[in-house]
């Protein structure tokens, strides 16, 4: 289990970039996205983001 970006909710502010432990998240082409090798499912991008964007990947 990994999160993923939700593009449409995405804002781009970097919250999450600058708060994932493991710089799990990046810029790709104007957006923000998870590399899912990385995420370790923490949930710390999700608890930052104003606007959920960060969701759980099943």
């Amino acid at each position: 289990m990994a999160y993923k970006i939700n593009q449409e909710k995405c804002l781009k502010c970097g919250a999450c970039i600058g708060a994932c432990p493991v710089e799990a998240i990046s810029f790709v082409d104007g957006k923000v996205v998870i590399d899912p090798k990385k995420c370790i499912s923490c949930g710390t991008c999700s608890a930052v983001c104003p606007v959920a964007a960060p969701e759980i990947d099943e």
